[in-house]
């Protein structure tokens, strides 16, 4: 995926989840965050960002805090939506007969139904930011959501579905993910229990610059 009406600017402060300060050629901005993970790692002061502006005038904020240049990494996506978008140009390169993005299963909403000949399969997107030592991690933070995903997917296999997780690395030089234990205890025995039950591990680096997400393989 390709991003329009991009810019660049520095990262000042985060107030809260939502919304950030940064200084967009010497004017002070505020913008939104779409992403309400922690990043702490990531949006530090100084740091150079991404922005597109919105074109919305009814909004309150121009700008959306899109990425951040991470030192000795370069570039990372924090758009959370831009993970399930790669995925959908990715899924219609590869062989399926019918992809549909949100899927309800159980009490949850899955992002992608898809069919391949007999086979039913649901899929759910992750995306990962966190890096450490040249390892991806997730999540950042505890995510009751991402564990009672993993747990439905579980559930969807007793009902015939093909299952997988696919974890968007949305930075370049990362081709690992691992659970993020220390985090999230509980998200990490969940993903153990979903992979030993059947349930497929996707792991998929990214090209990754100031304006684009893509899937690499």
């Amino acid at each position: 995926m390709r991003y329009e009406n991009t810019l660049k600017g520095r990262f000042i402060d985060r107030p809260n989840r939502f919304i950030a300060h940064a200084d967009i050629n010497g004017k002070i901005e505020t913008v939104h965050v779409k992403n309400t993970g922690r990043c702490r790692e990531l949006l530090i002061p100084g740091a150079e960002i991404v922005l597109q502006h919105c074109g919305n005038r009814k909004r309150r904020t121009e700008y959306d805090l899109i990425a951040v240049k991470k030192e000795g990494l370069g570039w990372v996506n924090i758009d959370s939506q831009a993970p399930n978008k790669a995925v959908y140009e990715w899924l219609r390169e590869q062989e399926f007969d019918l992809i549909k993005p949100e899927y309800s299963f159980g009490a949850s909403r899955l992002d992608f139904y898809m069919e391949r000949g007999e086979e039913r399969w649901l899929l759910e997107v992750k995306g990962c930011t966190l890096e450490i030592d040249g390892l991806g991690y997730f999540p950042d933070a505890a995510s009751e959501r991402a564990v009672r995903h993993l747990q439905e997917l579980r559930e969807a296999l007793k009902s015939g579905y093909r299952c997988a997780v696919a974890f968007v690395i949305a930075m370049e030089g990362v081709t690992e993910v691992l659970p993020n234990a220390e985090r999230d205890p509980k998200f990490a025995e969940a993903y153990c229990n979903a992979s030993a039950s059947g349930v497929e591990i996707w792991k998929l680096p990214c090209a990754v610059t100031e304006n684009e997400l893509i899937i690499k393989r």
